[in-house]
Parts: C-alpha cells; structure tokens; sequence
C-alpha cells in the first residue's frame, strides 16, 4: 500500500507510553486470554465480564518510556489508514446515504488502557467499542500478526483497521444496537448466528471500503488484496478454533469461516456498494 507522505488522520489520541503491559489489578488464565483473542480479532467488541478481572484503575497506569522506532511507524501508518477510512465513508455516507458520516477515534496505547467497555488489554487485539465511538489499538499485535497468524503485509493491518471502522459504521446506522437489543430473547446459539451475520457485514464494510480507496487514491500495491484475504482467512472462527482447542464447533461460531470472511471481504471489494451487505437476510452466507 502505497501510504508515505500522505494525509494523517487528527482523531487519534495516542497513549503509548502511559501504560503497561503488566497487570497490576488481577490476572486470567492463558486459555481465557486465547479466547478474547480470538473473540475480540474480527468483532467491534469485547467479553466486559472477563475483562473486568483485568480491570485496574487510571491511576495505577504506569509510565514505559519512549516509544521504538518501529512502533512509531506502525502508528503513521494507521493514521494514514484512518484518514482514508474517514474520506470514504464521509464520501458514501454523503452520496449514497444523505447523511454526515462522524468518524471514530482511534486511541494507541501500550499493554492495557481504560476503555468504555472494560479494560483495554494488549491480548484482546484492535477492537471497537461502541459506547464511546473509539478504535482500542496496542500496535505489538501488528508485529505479532504474521508470527502468530500467518498473515503479513501493510495491507493485512489495513483491512484489520477497515473491519473495525465497519463496526463503527454498523453503529451509526444503528445495525449495532438492534442486534444487541435481541440478545436477552435469543439463547447462546441463536444469538451467535446473528453475531457471525454482523461480523461478516463487518468484512463486507472492509472490503467496500478497499474498493472505494482504491478508486479515490490508487493506493494499492499488486499483492495487497491478497494480504487482506490472508488476514481473514488467518482470524476464521474454524481456524482459530483447530488451532487453539484442536477441534471445531460450529454451534460456538461468532466470527464466521475463513471462507466465509474473505467471501465477504471480496464481494463488497468488488461492489464497492454498501446496498449489497445486508448478511442479516442473505439466505447463504
């Protein structure tokens, strides 16, 4: 992806520096911290109640000094990523939805921070949370995508940060809170198959966006959408699931395949239409 030299986005409040990776107010297992991992990748949310174990008070936030040199790339680079998110969707949410698009903020921070929807933690990954509109993103899970996931490439990261601006986008259409609203109706199963439905509009919504930068700007690079498909197939609820529990649950899906998530990711690349996303009434996904 063609970034350097270009406009960076202004809604970034950046905290490195003023956290910690280590955990101060309590503590949860490995296993539990594979599964907000793998919860937290592809969704605009986070488990609060297991969270909170993790939950400590601003005040015990400690200083880790500067910055390295690489960390301080990867946060030009989202920047340059969010502005571009920012100038696509003000562009849609204006022509094809008559509507003013108010972007999200992105906040940058070292091993945990506060968040309004429970302690942010380096081991959930990026993630959105809808109470306060912000991106929570700890730029070592970058280093770690290709290592741990298989997946690397500038893009990669990029459609990682698209697929969270599509939760925010999700949320200013109110597609969030609807969805939310039927949890207490629904059982665990029930409410997981429309999760997989909001996740994969989520990829959708990503790969409108790819389409849409690309015509704007001609940033893309040959290889970049295959990173991108890599990146989804890497965060496939099925993969991550062989991966860390050797077997495979489909009633327990939130996320969706990774067939799946790059089936999406791909279509609304190639539509670039935000009309054709609606995974709620598709009748396959």
């Amino acid at each position: 992806m063609r970034w350097r030299g270009r406009e960076k986005s202004t809604h970034v409040e950046d905290r490195r520096g003023t956290s910690t990776g280590k955990v101060i107010g309590g503590s949860i297992g490995v296993g539990a911290l594979l599964f907000i991992l793998a919860y937290t990748l592809i969704t605009g949310e986070i488990p609060t109640d297991l969270l909170k174990q993790t939950q400590l008070p601003p005040a015990q936030t400690q200083q880790t000094g500067k910055t390295t040199t690489e960390n301080d790339e990867l946060a030009e680079f989202t920047k340059v990523v969010l502005k571009d998110t920012e100038d696509v969707w003000a562009k849609v949410f204006r022509d094809e939805l008559n509507r003013n698009y108010r972007p999200p903020v992105m906040v940058l921070y070292d091993g945990y921070t506060p968040a309004a929807c429970g302690m942010a933690n380096a081991a959930v990954g990026p993630f959105y949370c809808p109470a306060d509109e912000k991106i929570y993103v700890d730029l070592s899970f970058f280093r770690d995508l290709k290592r741990k996931f298989g997946a690397s490439g500038d893009f990669a990261i990029a459609y990682i940060l698209a697929h969270e601006v599509g939760h925010h986008v999700q949320n200013l259409l109110g597609i969030t809170r609807k969805v939310q609203s039927l949890r207490p109706r629904l059982s665990n199963r029930e409410y997981n198959k429309l999760s997989v439905r909001l996740e994969l509009q989520a990829d959708y919504l990503a790969g409108v966006w790819a389409h849409h930068i690309e015509k704007m700007k001609h940033v893309l690079n040959e290889g970049d959408i295959e990173e991108a498909v890599n990146a989804a197939a890497a965060v496939g609820d099925d993969r991550l699931q062989k991966r860390h529990t050797g077997r495979v649950v489909p009633d327990a899906f939130t996320h969706g395949t990774s067939e799946q998530r790059v089936r999406w990711f791909l279509k609304g690349f190639q539509s670039g239409d935000i009309r054709q996303g609606d995974t709620f009434n598709a009748t396959e996904l």
